[in-house]
């Protein structure tokens, strides 16, 4: 009973989920060890867990008893995933495959697929990456024999034929070994250039898996891009064809997890089947058969990789918790789902998706209940209650992890999960069927694509307004401490919920929240600033430059290393029309991300330095921009554009330079631009001879108010265009990290000197040039 009269539930039996974190802990510490120390720590375990239950006192307190059982019962867990993570390090670390990984040897091998081979996400200029588990049946380094070993591998294939082979199929290649990252059981990675040989071909239901899935993306394939896109995604976590920039939108508003196959479209499809048999006055055996058959099938469909096997029991487990309102029983069943998945496969306890998984099961069994049944206590209709329950108390129970991983917290991942709860059933469930009805009835799976792309484009909605929410998340500190201290405020928050009095408190903090905290960050920290006129992107170690040509419309110079990067910077500054992008030279870290640029937004026209290098970099620009049918044309020396008050010409050489110690960047095409009464300087990235050369052509012409730094601050500057310029603004454009040694030093204490301010974005993110009554300023969006 709680202190304001209100009947409180027991708390069910905690040693499974002992049993459970004891396991699941001692893993995730064993995966960054080696077998000798993690099997010394599983005896020590077990000498404390018989220590523990040795203890006898008939007359000590009854929790102090409770509090004894569950402690021995984390040790006994602990010793447990001690135990078979130290098996799997030694046969992950045997002597047979040690020599050849640190040797970094090219081998023949022969593998086993694990799971569906993916595209790494593609950079421009640069041939696409195919990530695939396998596992390692024997290999053979130089010209000794074939060596049995059983381990685990990452093959990255550069050959377009690893993309459709299938999991359980068997197949050879030759490759380079590497060491992997550690903190997985994976013995190596293998890079391979050329195509797989298969040895035989996948089960037969891998087979019939795999028919289902193209029978669905062909469904899909009438459909619009984000819709059709996303639909195979919510059915089997295929997000093949999904628009990148609405993937990252996803994760934006917390609904990620819908792209990838979790417990919640197990419980959907198995939840689907239950209320059939209902229908059909199906008896319980009946009805429990029908579903464990659907489950296996829809785990099929999803391909029975370790993360599907995993959603499947945490979907079956969810499903029958809040099925029966028994909490009590079905948190120890989590309980001993974690042990048996984490015996089974240690490598799941490193994995982010599988503490999110069971974190968010957690929630359902504990806390959807209680909250639904306190809402319908308060007269909330139950479905009402229901839809409101559920997300909340997933959401809560993952927020620590999530804001750990990222360094935020989402104000908006609540509210987008709640309006998106009504509209991922039916998208499921017509996904399902689609694909089942793909094989045998094309146009009845295609009108069913249809039916269910419609709930989809509800989702897209949802997830690409709530990214542009402002304020929609804010910082938090990062790593496991982040993630502890936001999992102790809300414990804190659970417990003193518990009495009406501490709600009262709760509700006048979050109400001050709203009414204060956000309007504040809405109007002082909120990105981008107002009257903005020039904005150099966070793209990481390239450059990507924004200059404004009135509401949505700018002008974009350069694209950085990749699409979305440079994709994301431009939504946040709502730019939806480009008048023309930029491109100073054919470098992949400033086209890579051109058809991120490209992405959605009407563009006037590409113009490009007339230096041809590198090649493959200028056919790549080529090829996105008539992918897009976008005109390009090379700016000559005297090139230049007018858009109402933003002006732009280039400063070109008579001839191009040759025998530089970098053709390409002294090639650059350098921009002159006036925004408003505002001058700026892009050099891209000229070095010391063409800046000499553009110094002795164009004398004061080079003077700006703002100057973006020449090749991210290198050392390559020449001193004369320095204190030429005379830039009271700097935007050094570079990536935190770097093996560049960018930015120079010395060139960034030359120009601090003459009085300069220069903000670099590996430090403060996006950089901001904005007017205020008439002068400059200088923001960062992480100042």
């Amino acid at each position: 009973m709680s202190a304001d009269g209100e009947a409180v539930e027991p708390w069910p039996d905690l040693r499974l989920v002992g049993w459970a974190f004891g396991a699941w802990m001692a893993a995730l510490a064993g995966l960054h060890g080696s077998a000798v120390p993690v099997t010394v720590g599983a005896v020590l375990a077990a000498v404390a867990a018989t220590a523990v239950l040795s203890v006898r006192g008939r007359r000590s307190p009854a929790a102090l008893r409770v509090a004894r059982h569950v402690a021995a019962a984390v040790l006994l867990g602990a010793c447990l995933g001690a135990a078979v993570t130290a098996a799997r390090l030694a046969e992950r670390d045997s002597g047979a495959l040690r020599g050849p990984v640190h040797a970094r040897a090219t081998v023949d091998v022969e593998l086993v697929i694990s799971d569906d081979p993916h595209a790494a996400r593609a950079v421009a200029g640069r041939q696409p990456t195919y990530v695939v588990a396998a596992r390692l049946r024997s290999f053979r380094a130089a010209a000794g024999p074939p060596v049995r070993a059983a381990a685990r591998v990452l093959v990255l294939g550069s050959d377009p034929g690893w993309r459709g082979l299938l999991p359980g199929q068997v197949v050879r290649a030759t490759g380079r070994l590497s060491p992997s990252r550690g903190g997985d059981l994976r013995a190596g990675v293998l890079s391979v250039s050329a195509a797989p040989e298969p040895v035989g071909g996948p089960p037969w239901y891998q087979r019939a898996a795999g028919r289902l899935r193209t029978g669905l993306q062909k469904a899909c394939a009438p459909l619009p891009a984000e819709p059709g896109g996303l639909l195979p995604g919510l059915v089997i976590g295929d997000t093949s064809r999904l628009d990148p920039g609405l993937e990252d939108d996803f994760v934006a508003t917390g609904l990620t997890h819908l792209t990838a196959v979790s417990g919640s479209n197990c419980a959907i499809v198995v939840g689907a089947v239950l209320l059939l048999a209902r229908a059909a006055r199906a008896g319980p055996r009946t009805a429990a058969v029908v579903s464990v058959l659907a489950l296996v099938g829809f785990v099929i469909l999803a391909r029975p990789s370790p993360s599907v096997l995993r959603a499947a029991a945490m979907g079956g487990i969810a499903l029958v918790g809040l099925a029966t309102g028994r909490p009590r029983a079905a948190l120890p069943a989590l309980g001993a789902t974690v042990v048996v998945l984490v015996a089974v496969d240690p490598e799941l306890a490193g994995h982010p998706g599988f503490a999110l998984s069971v974190l968010a099961t957690s929630g359902l069994l504990v806390l959807a209940p209680r909250w639904r049944d306190g809402l319908r206590r308060r007269r909330v209709p139950a479905g009402v209650a229901e839809a409101l329950a559920v997300p909340a108390a997933a959401q809560a129970a993952c927020a620590p992890v999530i804001a750990g991983m990222s360094g935020v917290v989402s104000l908006i991942s609540m509210p987008a999960n709640l309006v998106a709860v009504p509209a991922v059933a039916p998208a499921t469930v017509c996904g399902v069927l689609a694909a089942i009805l793909s094989p045998a009835w094309p146009s009845g799976a295609e009108f069913l694509a249809w039916v269910g792309s419609w709930p989809a484009r509800w989702l897209v909605a949802i997830a690409r307004y709530g990214a542009q929410a402002p304020a929609g998340e804010i910082p938090w500190p990062d790593g496991t401490g982040g993630g502890l201290l936001l999992g102790g405020v809300l414990a804190v928050a659970l417990v003193a919920g518990r009495w009406r009095s501490a709600r009262r408190v709760v509700l006048v903090v979050v109400l001050v929240v709203a009414v204060v905290a956000v309007p504040v960050r809405l109007v002082v920290g909120g990105w981008p600033p107002p009257d903005w006129i020039v904005v150099a992107c966070d793209v990481g170690q390239g450059d990507a430059t924004v200059l404004a040509a009135g509401p949505h419309t700018a002008v974009v110079v350069d694209a950085g290393p990749e699409p979305d990067a440079v994709d994301r910077c431009l939504s946040r500054l709502g730019v939806t029309r480009i008048l023309m992008l930029a491109v100073t030279h054919f470098h992949v870290d400033h086209t890579g991300g051109v058809e991120g640029v490209l992405r959605g937004r009407s563009v006037g026209g590409v113009v490009t330095t007339a230096f041809p290098e590198p090649a493959g970099g200028r056919a790549a620009v080529h090829a996105a921009a008539r992918s897009k049918r976008v005109p390009v044309i090379a700016a000559s020396p005297d090139w230049s554009a007018r858009w109402g008050s933003l002006a732009v010409r280039s400063l070109g050489l008579a001839e191009p330079l040759r025998g530089t110690r970098s053709d390409p960047n002294n090639n650059s095409l350098i921009l002159a631009a006036t925004v408003g009464r505002h001058s700026v300087l892009l050099l891209g990235d000229a070095e010391v001879e063409q800046q000499s050369a553009l110094l002795t052509a164009y004398g004061p012409a080079v003077r700006a108010e703002v100057v973006k730094l020449a090749h991210h601050g290198s050392a390559f500057q020449d001193k004369g265009m320095l204190d030429a310029v005379g830039a009271g603004a700097v935007l050094v454009s570079v990536g935190a990290g770097n093996d560049y040694g960018h930015p120079n030093g010395p060139v960034l204490a030359r120009l601090a000197h003459r009085g300069a301010r220069i903000m670099r974005t590996d430090r403060v993110g996006d950089i901001a040039i904005v007017t205020r009554a008439g002068a400059l300023a200088m923001v960062g969006e992480r100042r």
